[in-house]
């Protein structure tokens, strides 16, 4: 159940849900949508989800060569498929040794776009990832290299 919980973590929040600081990218349409109440002193935009990591000692680029070959291939996708907007992954770090140095970032167009997510996932990580088993053995093989340590979905907002 753990190995479905961080496939399915990894591939759809670290498809990861890979993204950025930067409010849209320069070739990315977003169009905002304001929120139901007038008064309120921010725009609504796109959603992120983050997926922080935390590799063990010397194993960054172990995890990078792994997510060249499975993550970011379906992220691509996603993007030409319009499922996504844009993917970020950004690396520092850590405060403490219980913080992440990696964050995960995928932007999507709005929380609608969530909806159904795992159904247009699933042919695009089948076809880059294999099978169910072909997935959890990539997902256990991560587990020598990563920590999941939480993902958050927030929406990008600009203030009026």
């Amino acid at each position: 159940m753990k190995t479905k919980l961080l496939i399915f973590a990894a591939v759809s929040f670290g498809l990861a849900g890979l993204c950025s600081a930067q409010t849209t990218s320069p070739t990315a349409s977003v169009t905002s949508t304001t929120t139901k109440s007038a008064g309120a002193p921010y725009i609504e935009g796109s959603v992120w989800t983050l997926t922080m990591i935390k590799t063990k000692t010397g194993l960054d680029d172990d995890y990078f060569r792994q997510i060249s070959g499975t993550v970011k291939p379906i992220y691509d996708e996603e993007k030409k498929q319009k499922i996504i907007l844009d993917y970020k992954i950004l690396m520092g770090d850590p405060h403490n040794r219980d913080e992440a140095n990696i964050i995960i970032m995928v932007q999507y167009p709005n929380m609608a776009a969530l909806d159904g997510l795992r159904d247009k996932m699933d042919p695009l990580v089948e076809k880059v990832m294999g099978n169910e088993d072909q997935r959890r053995a990539t997902a256990v093989k991560r587990l020598d290299v990563r920590e999941i340590l939480g993902t958050r979905t927030m929406r990008e907002i600009t203030l009026k």
